[in-house]
C-alpha cells in the first residue's frame, strides 16, 4: 500500500474542519478528492503533506509514519503543488523549478548538467521553456501555476499531491497538464474542482462534505445524478461520452430542473 490515512481529524479552533477521514491510495493510482467549497479537501491535503499537523489520526506512506519521517526523505517520495502560488522573494522561473532538485542534493551542492536538463525538460512539458529567464513575480496566476507544476516534476518524486492544480488555467492547459500527469505513471492524490475532469482522469474518488468522507468508489459509482444532487444540491444529467467512454456530466439550469 502506498498511502494510508486513518481517522484524520483537524480543527480550526473548536470546530472540526476534517473529522475522522480515512482514505488510501495504491501505487500507480490517480485518486481524486472532490466535494463542495469548504468541505475540507485542502485541509486534508495540507495534513498529508505536513503543512498542518493532525489533531488525531495516522498517515503512513509506504508503510512508514509520514508525520515523523525526515522532511528530506518525504520530499524524495512526495511532491506537492498547492493552491497558493506566491513566493516571498523574486526568482527567475528556472530558479523556481530548480528548487525541485533540492531533495536530491547536499547542503552546498550546485546544480550540475543533469539537474539543468531536468529543469529544462520540466519547463518544456509545461510550455514554459521560453519564459525560463522571466521574473516569477511578473507572471500571471496561470503561468505561476504551470511553473510550480514544473517544479514538482523536476523533483522526480513518484507520488504527487495536487490541490486543484488547474484552478487558474484555461481549458487547453487543464487538459494538457492532466494528460501529462497521467503519462508520468506516478501515484497521484488530487483535489479536483471540475467533476468532468475527475471523471475523465481519476481511477477512484473520495467525496468530502462538511469535513467527512460521504462517498467513495470509481467515478461511475460516485458520480451519479442522485449523488451529485445530494452533495452539491445541483441537478444534472450523467451519460457515457461516445468518444472517451467516460462519464460526461451536464448541469441543469433551474428552469429545466423540474423537467428532469
Amino acid at each position: 500500500m502506498r498511502l494510508h490515512v486513518e481517522g484524520l481529524t483537524y480543527s480550526y479552533g473548536e470546530k472540526d474542519a476534517v473529522d475522522q477521514v480515512s482514505l488510501q491510495v495504491e501505487r500507480g493510482e490517480f485518486v481524486g478528492l472532490i466535494g463542495p467549497n469548504g468541505s475540507g479537501k485542502s485541509t486534508v491535503l495540507k495534513n498529508i503533506y505536513r503543512g498542518l499537523t493532525p489533531d488525531r489520526g495516522s498517515i503512513k506512506l509506504d508503510g512508514e509514519n509520514l508525520l515523523t519521517m525526515p522532511y528530506k526523505k518525504s520530499a524524495l517520495k512526495m511532491a506537492v503543488v498547492g493552491q497558493e502560488n506566491e513566493v516571498p522573494f523574486d526568482f527567475l522561473v528556472e530558479e523556481i523549478v530548480a528548487m525541485g532538485r533540492s531533495p536530491h542534493k547536499k547542503l552546498f551542492d550546485i546544480d550540475n548538467v543533469h539537474d539543468k536538463e531536468i529543469v529544462h525538460h520540466a519547463l518544456e512539458h509545461m510550455g514554459m521553456a521560453h519564459m525560463a529567464k522571466r521574473s516569477y513575480l511578473n507572471l500571471s496566476g496561470g503561468e505561476k501555476q504551470r511553473v510550480l507544476i514544473a517544479r514538482a516534476i523536476a523533483q522526480e518524486s513518484d507520488f504527487l499531491i495536487l490541490d486543484e492544480p488547474t484552478n487558474h488555467l484555461d481549458i487547453s492547459y487543464q487538459m494538457q497538464i492532466f494528460d501529462f500527469i497521467k503519462r508520468l505513471n506516478v501515484t497521484v492524490l488530487s483535489a479536483i474542482h471540475d467533476l468532468n475532469l475527475a471523471a475523465l482522469y481519476c481511477d477512484r474518488l473520495y467525496v468530502l462534505k462538511n469535513g467527512k468522507i460521504v462517498l467513495q468508489g470509481t467515478p461511475e459509482e460516485v458520480l451519479t445524478a442522485e449523488h451529485i444532487y445530494e452533495v452539491y444540491g445541483v441537478k444534472s444529467s450523467v451519460s457515457i461520452h461516445p468518444v472517451t467512454g467516460k462519464l460526461a456530466i451536464t448541469y441543469l439550469p433551474e428552469a429545466l430542473q423540474n423537467i428532469a
